[in-house]
């Protein structure tokens, strides 16, 4: 094969937790620390999205703005953007997917990080692990002085980030019959990547990935 590639969900997967409310709470804490009393309306805003007032994108979009605010200068937000990756890598990442991918890497794949997190906060996070790409949501303004609490196409998630997949390797001249795929999630949601690769890991796999990949025969790993 021409191509080899690691594909790796991040958030539970690589991570112990999620990222994104860390993010929020971490941000609004030294950047605007009265916006934490807002934080209740996180939780509503979780509550509307269970019930289908809203959607998963949206939900996000409602509480950046909530958090951080809708507008925000890019070169006053990144330092914290930083840190808070650096925290991330010094007490949220799984030994077990770092041993995983220092095997990916000297086995000669392709390390890619796709996850519905932030993109704007995910390549720092991603920098410091060693992974060579990044496929994750945009902001509407990625590459403008200003962060907007908007996403721009799709939210990476579900059949979104297959999609997602598919156009980055596009963009890189990578023909699927040409590659190798290896793909490691623990949610279910991702189950379209996984049946895309070659070889699908579920990893520290919730209930629902569990069973499924008893059915389908799927490689389980815990990194517990």
């Amino acid at each position: 094969m021409t191509h080899r590639l690691a594909i790796y969900d991040m958030d539970r997967t690589v991570t112990f937790s999620g990222t994104y409310t860390g993010f929020l709470i971490h941000v609004a804490r030294v950047m605007a620390p009265w916006r934490l009393i807002l934080f209740p309306g996180v939780i509503l805003l979780m509550l509307a999205y269970v019930l289908k007032l809203i959607s998963r994108q949206r939900l996000k979009e409602l509480n950046q703005a909530l958090m951080i605010g809708y507008h925000v200068e890019r070169a006053k937000l990144m330092p914290h953007v930083e840190s808070y990756a650096a925290k991330v890598v010094e007490s949220n990442i799984r030994a077990g997917a770092l041993d995983q991918i220092a095997r990916d890497k000297a086995d000669g794949y392709r390390l890619v990080l796709a996850t519905a997190s932030y993109r704007l906060y995910v390549e720092p996070i991603a920098r410091r692990l060693g992974f060579d790409a990044v496929i994750a949501t945009d902001h509407l303004s990625q590459d403008l002085r200003y962060v907007r609490a908007k996403i721009a196409g799709e939210n990476c998630y579900d059949t979104g980030k297959l999609r997602m997949i598919k156009a980055w390797m596009a963009a890189e001249a990578i023909d699927r019959s040409q590659a190798q795929i290896r793909a490691y999630s623990d949610h279910v949601s991702d189950a379209p990547m996984l049946e895309f690769a070659d070889m699908p890991f579920a990893s520290n796999p919730h209930k629902p990935l569990a069973r499924l990949a008893a059915q389908r025969g799927w490689t389980r790993v815990d990194w517990r």
